[in-house]
């Protein structure tokens, strides 16, 4: 079943009198449980795609479909109860809360969802243990490899269960060695629970962990390779 559908997404930017054609007609769907790699040169659109596909931005043309739920109608309220529910973003500076501890900034998206205290204290404790990081729940970021803040990242993004895990460059700031750690925790999550992960990437080291690598220049596709 395809969990995110696009059909026909144009993106346009006007700076000043110039417009920029971010997108130019992208048709794609993904499937639940799929580990997608978006790769292309700097300008090709990748980051306008994971904006649009994140519900963070809209298309100037065309459709998305989340589940089944077209999002050009939504207001901002909604896409936000999107974004906060069946969305989780994996981002390449981390953007952990320095003054909280891991627990804590793994916590921090369910207080938005209004989840009780002791519920996001025990799931917070759970997705550390899950990912090899139970034993520094306690430490701040700044006590934390960078390899392991992104893994503190990846369980903030599982907080709140979603079905998709937006992964913006988040082997872009790691050694070899930590971003390969990084890529198979994202590997387990889409083999053990199913998760649909979306990767934008320049690397192909990462894209070498997906199950299909799509290829973006001057806002079109232009290649499309399913790894077996």
């Amino acid at each position: 079943m395809s969990l995110v559908k696009l059909r026909n997404i144009t993106k346009e930017y006007q700076l000043g009198k110039t417009v920029v054609h971010a997108l130019r007609g992208v048709d794609l769907a993904i499937d639940a449980g799929e580990i997608v790699a978006i790769m292309g040169p700097s300008g090709s659109g990748k980051s306008t795609l994971m904006h649009i596909i994140g519900c963070l931005d809209m298309p100037s043309v065309g459709e998305v479909e989340i589940e089944n739920m077209p999002t050009d109608s939504l207001r901002e309220r909604q896409l936000a109860t999107i974004r906060g529910r069946k969305i989780g973003f994996v981002f390449q500076t981390f953007n952990l809360v320095a003054s909280l501890t891991a627990q804590g900034n793994v916590a921090l998206p369910m207080i938005f969802q209004k989840i009780k205290r002791t519920q996001r204290t025990q799931r917070a404790a759970e997705l550390l243990e899950k990912i090899g990081l139970g034993d520094r729940k306690n430490h701040h970021p700044n006590e934390l490899s960078g390899g392991e803040r992104q893994r503190v990242s990846i369980a903030r993004a599982m907080a709140n269960d979603p079905d998709i895990i937006l992964a913006d460059e988040p082997t872009g700031n790691l050694d070899s060695e930590s971003g390969a750690t990084v890529m198979r925790t994202l590997r387990r999550l889409s083999d053990e629970e199913g998760k649909t992960v979306i990767v934008v990437t320049h690397n192909p080291e990462v894209a070498a962990y997906a199950d299909r690598v799509i290829t973006l220049r001057d806002g079109k596709i232009i290649k499309e390779e399913r790894r077996d």
